[in-house]
């Protein structure tokens, strides 16, 4: 086999990959396969001799060329031409409220690939960088310090760029009446959860909604709502509360925050809810009891 037959076969390995990081960037499946290609292009004339870490430089390098033509969009105004969400299949719902345990990349992959229109709507308000820095760090764990030779910035600044973006994907930044607003989607919520009513779920769950936790991810109102009803219990031994700014909920035992639950909205329903559980993590958010 020769060099270049070896290569390409190596980043067909990554194909599926390098597409979900790319359609996260660009909110478009066409546009996302020009930009695997590209990236391929680029691959191909680079030697990776030196690469340790083959899948996370491909990451980089797929990254760069969404930044170049986000950048080229937006000095053309131009929107996506494709909107359509894709349809990657799911994990099994229950895993969204399952106990904490190890992190799988591959699960991160599953929901860069399956979270659909609702949050393109939020990321296309962002700028180029903060998405980027978003997607590549919060969605793929790619380290602020590739990111920073990305965006040809500082570590510091990457990670100010995808803090910036991440306010604004959460809703940190929403004004206080849309706050009001998210605490009334999130009672109704959790009232629904404690009853077990499913319809009541869906009324409140936005059609693409993801649930992840450490160990899974759930896409899709169905999956979501079946996963909450079996957390019936916990909904009503918790107290709601800001987490790192924006609309949360946390469960308490003997006094200390067990478990946390943020949400991130698009169109007055619940987009995306983080549910963090491992004590390390905990310990890291900002949490304001209500």
């Amino acid at each position: 086999m020769s060099d270049s037959d070896f290569l390409a076969q190596r980043f067909e390995a990554h194909r599926a990959h390098l597409r979900a990081v790319a359609h996260r960037m660009l909110g478009s499946a066409v546009e996302a396969d020009d930009a695997v290609q590209e990236a391929w292009l680029r691959v191909s004339r680079s030697d990776i001799t030196r690469v340790d870490n083959l899948g996370g430089w491909l990451t980089t390098v797929v990254g760069r060329v969404c930044l170049d033509m986000l950048r080229s969009r937006k000095s053309r105004a131009e929107q996506p031409l494709d909107t359509t969400a894709p349809t990657a299949a799911a994990p099994a719902a229950p895993a969204a409220f399952a106990p904490a345990g190890a992190s799988d990349p591959e699960q991160d992959a599953l929901l860069a690939d399956s979270v659909g229109v609702a949050l393109l709507v939020v990321l296309d308000a962002l700028t180029p960088a903060e998405r980027l820095a978003f997607v590549l760090h919060d969605l793929f764990g790619v380290s602020y310090e590739e990111i920073a030779a990305v965006v040809d910035r500082t570590p510091a600044a990457a990670r100010q760029l995808a803090s910036r973006a991440r306010r604004r994907v959460q809703g940190a930044d929403a004004p206080e009446a849309d706050r009001a607003r998210q605490w009334q989607v999130v009672d109704a919520f959790l009232a629904a959860a404690r009853d077990g009513d499913f319809d009541g779920l869906l009324d409140v769950l936005d059609p693409d909604v993801v649930a992840r936790t450490e160990v899974g991810v759930a896409t899709g109102a169905a999956a979501v709502a079946r996963g909450a009803a079996t957390i019936g219990p916990l909904a009503g031994a918790g107290r709601p509360a800001l987490v790192d700014g924006v609309v949360g909920y946390v469960v308490l035992a003997e006094g200390r925050v067990e478990r946390v639950l943020k949400f991130a909205f698009v169109r007055d329903r619940i987009a995306v809810i983080d549910i963090v559980t491992d004590a390390e993590r905990v310990s890291r958010l900002e949490v304001a009891l209500i």
